[in-house]
């Protein structure tokens, strides 16, 4: 008998919650362990091209002397990466949150053991010579593999799989920033597409687990310390003069890497070369400015800490701009956040002299409003800056720039940096959500109560004249006792289908199988029932014990919170107005 005999409560969780939350822990601890590894591979093949010595030590590209020279390190590294893309796996290509998106929403959750060794190798070898990338974005794949086939090895569902997935790469993401409160918050808005326990609990205590181990391999404190003074009431014209126009950027930037995109597509030549090409583009612009290439976590805290001149950050962010739009459009492995914090702080130190006041407050305000823009992720983008620096007192300028930031790019974007590409693949992303209307009635709001309904005793004559004759008016009845017992469920298929041996209405029907609701339960279960039995409705007991019918819930009245909800969307109307208060 398949009954929800659950109570109703705020939160649908089982048992398997503890389950989630105990793997969550190794996930946590593999995560940083993978971030560890990828620094180390990116330290790795910075020294081993720039610096011809194989160390991991944390050295810039800016300080090798190969003069002209530094124009073919990118070139070869993207050559590298386009060969192990065609020959390897072409899920290495991207920034790497659009590529865990999909594999979530399309792929059930499913990722594989070549991505999670090929995606850190091949990003080590792009940023390595010089790609003007960040380590974000391919943490996130490389951990969320890592959660994926942990899960795969295990007996779970898809739903499961994903929290598992999630769990690694916000891990990752963890152990690169440092910045666990930031990486549950990029879960919500970027990845799990829900606001549950079952996902945000063994998430967060991912991060929590990944954020304490975090010390152990990459060190403690904040990546870039900064207090800057901000709390002033003043501040807030700024604030959202500053989050217009980083929401401005944030849409040229994205615009621009589509239109970069479009014209690799053009080319005469297979998409394996594209990253050459692109990271010629990166070797001339390393070659002009040596700062604009790789990761450049110190000219962002240059940046920050106003150690740039105006001229200064102006030159050197317009060829990482052009050389990050251009490789990254090529197809390359490479992650999208540090070139666009370089790129906001960039945009800040330039506001900086106009706005006043403390002038490393704006290179941090714009630095996350540009990332609020282009991810499409206020909450993140605001506790992330706070995470990075530690100022407190920025808080509510981050706040107040994110958000306009993130309602400039909502507006004037039908599509985010995260979701274009899918988009072009046919794959279409709603990023809203919010609870289910079906969550929120209860099966006895709308299920029918007055039912006609066929006695057990009934002959099966009687039955396909009375019921299922010229005057039929439902198509199906349910097969009630004296009691009101149900005994199932019957309809014309099964009249039809009845054995010699059957003599009334009863003899048709598996009480043991059979398949309801109850008036407590939500619309939701009651609709997920009837479609894991595909079935088109399900009679309404008042218990499991007596299963006596109270109604019938079909699938149009598990409509009925749709459409009210609809009409709350729609329909405009005034509540109050002169002459109607009371």
């Amino acid at each position: 008998m398949s009954i929800d005999s659950r109570p109703a409560a705020d939160y649908a969780v089982d048992r398997r919650l503890l389950l989630m939350a105990a793997l969550a822990v190794p996930i946590g601890l593999l995560g940083v362990g993978a971030a560890w590894l990828l620094l180390a591979l990116i330290r790795l093949f910075t020294n081993a091209f720039f610096f011809q010595s194989l160390s991991i030590a944390n050295r810039s590209p800016a300080g090798n002397t190969l003069g002209a020279w530094v124009i073919l390190l990118p070139l070869a590294g993207g050559l590298i990466v386009g060969l192990m893309a065609r020959y390897g796996s072409d899920k290495i290509r991207g920034h790497g949150i659009p590529e865990a998106i999909e594999a979530i929403l399309f792929g059930r959750s499913r990722m594989s053991p070549k991505v999670a060794v090929l995606k850190p190798l091949s990003s080590g070898i792009v940023i390595g010579t010089g790609g003007p990338f960040g380590a974000e974005g391919p943490i996130i794949v490389t951990g969320g593999a890592l959660g994926s086939l942990l899960a795969q090895l295990l007996h779970v569902s898809a739903s499961e799989r994903k929290t598992l997935l999630v769990a690694g790469a916000t891990a990752g993401m963890t152990g690169v920033f440092g910045t666990p409160v930031a990486a549950v918050l990029l879960a919500v808005e970027l990845l799990l597409f829900e606001l549950r326990p079952r996902s945000l609990l063994p998430v967060a205590i991912a991060c929590a687990a990944a954020g304490f181990a975090r010390p152990l391999l990459l060190g403690g404190g904040r990546l870039f310390p900064l207090h800057a003074v901000g709390a002033s009431p003043w501040v807030l014209p700024s604030c959202i003069v500053a989050g217009l126009l980083a929401g401005l950027l944030s849409m040229g930037l994205s615009r621009a890497l589509y239109a970069v995109e479009d014209l690799f597509h053009r080319l005469p030549v297979h998409w394996m070369w594209w990253p050459a090409i692109g990271g010629l583009v990166v070797g001339i612009g390393g070659w002009l400015q040596p700062r604009a290439l790789g990761v450049g976590y110190d000219v962002i805290g240059d940046l920050l800490n106003a150690h740039l001149a105006v001229q200064v950050a102006l030159a050197l962010l317009a060829v990482k701009a052009i050389i990050w739009v251009v490789a990254l459009g090529s197809g390359t492995s490479g992650g999208v956040l540090a070139p666009l914090m370089m790129m906001g702080a960039g945009l800040g130190t330039v506001l900086a002299g106009g706005f006043g006041g403390d002038p490393s407050l704006w290179p941090l305000v714009c630095m996350s409003a540009v990332l609020a823009g282009v991810l499409g992720a206020p909450l993140t983008s605001t506790v992330f800056g706070y995470g990075l620096t530690g100022d407190s007192d920025a808080l509510l300028p981050l706040l107040a720039a994110c958000a306009v930031s993130h309602g400039v790019s909502v507006l004037l974007m039908r599509r985010s940096i995260m979701t274009e590409r899918m988009a072009r693949r046919g794959r279409h992303v709603h990023r809203e959500y919010g609870v289910d209307p079906q969550e929120r009635v209860r099966v006895a709001e709308v299920m029918t109560r007055d039912v006609a309904t066929i006695p057990a005793d009934a002959p099966l004559a009687e039955v396909g004249v009375r019921w299922f004759g010229p005057t039929q008016r439902h198509r199906a009845y349910a097969v009630v006792r004296a009691d009101r017992g149900v005994v199932g469920m019957l309809d014309r298929e099964a009249l039809a289908r009845a054995a010699e041996t059957a003599r009334c209405a009863a003899d048709l029907c598996d009480a043991a199988g059979l398949v309801a609701a109850t008036p407590g339960e939500t619309c939701r279960n009651a609709a997920e029932r009837l479609a894991a039995h595909r079935l088109e409705r399900l009679p309404v007991v008042a218990d499991r014990e007596t299963c006596r019918l109270v109604g019938i819930v079909s699938r149009s009245d598990l409509l009925k919170p749709v459409q009210a909800q609809a009409d709350e969307e729609r329909v405009r109307e005034r509540v109050l107005g002169w002459g109607r208060a009371r």
